[in-house]
């Protein structure tokens, strides 16, 4: 039976996580969130972990309370959401987390020999060259989670191989597909967050809106496949049909199909290399009826731009982008400037900050924090 850590239990991804749990073999051995103890609660005396840990330290003191007839640890902010990925006896850890947070678990857990299903594409967008580095010196896999990934994982084993030689990285298009940069300058948080296809957590819906999601996308392909980013072509895909596709060096182009629906990618990684059955409906093809494929516009989603140049230029330039993103979708979610401003906040963080080539983990965590300070003001 293997031993699961879920990091962002109570979140989009970590709630699909537990809602396939039944499908599969496992024994879940610790839980994370950030504020919400009432769900995490629930969850906890279902699937009887050995710890469970909540961000906030208030939150911990509440769950610690609740969970006062049981025998859970309870434990509390980075050190404890660390403890979570490496010490709970897991084989394999779940990175729900949102954001810069999943970065320092998560290499925890590499250097303590677990198995990651990476849910958190930050952690390679900001490190991927040391994470991936380090996955690779203690011998532990990265599964990939994201819809887009696991299609590429997918296609790639059944290359028997062979090497790829692009691949082809399939997006929504997000609510604002077609619309002109300007059009989108007075987009509100509602309008941003109606996807078309996906139900997902409110940060990532927003960098779906501004595409920074499919940039971000880009660079953890570029890590996780080890190809330069001239080599990963996006392409907008409306149906979301397609999860992404990979060609290889006689034209010949494998894709991985299924309707939209986190439960199978995230079950996937949990059981590769084999498949079982899954909750997922089955898709048919005569009721799709038609699958369409488009550019993207670059004036429109200036946040693809960013992105691709800082995979080109590598560095601390990842933690740069994400570092400044995050900061602007929180102050957007928060009202505080408008839709277009959060590509122009990350522009200019990465103008500003200066470029260091070759990094530590110190370094990406310093470049995060400035980056948030200068987008923050």
């Amino acid at each position: 039976m293997k031993k699961i850590a879920i990091l962002g239990s109570t979140g989009s991804i970590g709630t699909q996580t537990v809602d396939i749990l039944p499908s599969i073999d496992a024994e879940v051995v610790a839980l994370t969130t950030n504020r919400r103890i009432n769900l995490l609660e629930e969850q906890a005396r279902a699937l009887h972990p050995k710890m469970v840990c909540a961000m906030d330290e208030d939150a911990a003191k509440a769950l610690k309370i609740k969970l006062a007839d049981t025998d859970i640890k309870v434990l509390t902010g980075m050190d404890g959401l660390i403890a979570c990925a490496a010490e709970s006896g897991a084989d394999i850890v779940v990175t729900a987390v949102v954001g810069m947070v999943g970065l320092l678990p998560t290499m925890a857990a590499i250097k303590a020999g677990k198995d990651i299903a990476l849910a958190n594409k930050e952690t390679l967008v900001c490190a991927g060259g040391l994470v991936m580095s380090a996955a690779k010196q203690y011998g532990v896999r990265i599964l990939p989670v994201d819809s887009e990934h696991s299609a590429i994982f997918q296609c790639v084993q059944a290359a028997n191989g062979n090497p790829i030689d692009k691949i082809l990285l399939t997006a929504s298009g997000g609510p604002f597909f077609g619309k002109k940069f300007e059009e989108m300058r007075g987009m509100t948080r509602e309008q941003a967050l109606a996807h078309p296809n996906w139900s997902m957590g409110a940060k990532i819906t927003i960098d779906s809106a501004t595409m920074m999601n499919k940039g971000l996308e880009l660079i953890e392909a570029m890590w996780l496949y080890d190809l330069p980013p001239e080599d990963i072509e996006i392409v907008v895909h409306r149906e979301s049909i397609v999860h992404s596709a990979v060609e290889f060096a006689d034209g010949a182009v494998i894709a991985q199909l299924g309707l939209p629906d986190m439960r199978l990618p995230i079950q996937l990684a949990l059981t590769w290399p084999q498949r079982v059955p899954c909750k997922v409906p089955r898709m048919s093809l005569a009721e799709v009826a038609k699958l369409t494929f488009y550019a993207p516009d670059y004036e429109a989603f200036p946040a693809l731009n960013l992105a691709k140049h800082a995979a080109s230029l590598k560095g601390d330039r990842g933690a740069v982008l994400n570092g400044a993103n995050e900061a602007a979708v929180g102050l957007f979610l928060n009202g505080k400037i408008g839709f277009t401003d959060i590509a122009e906040r990350v522009a200019y963080a990465l103008d500003t900050i200066p470029y260091k080539k070759d990094i530590t983990l110190d370094d990406v965590l310093a470049a995060d924090k400035a980056a948030r300070e200068i987008v923050l003001g």
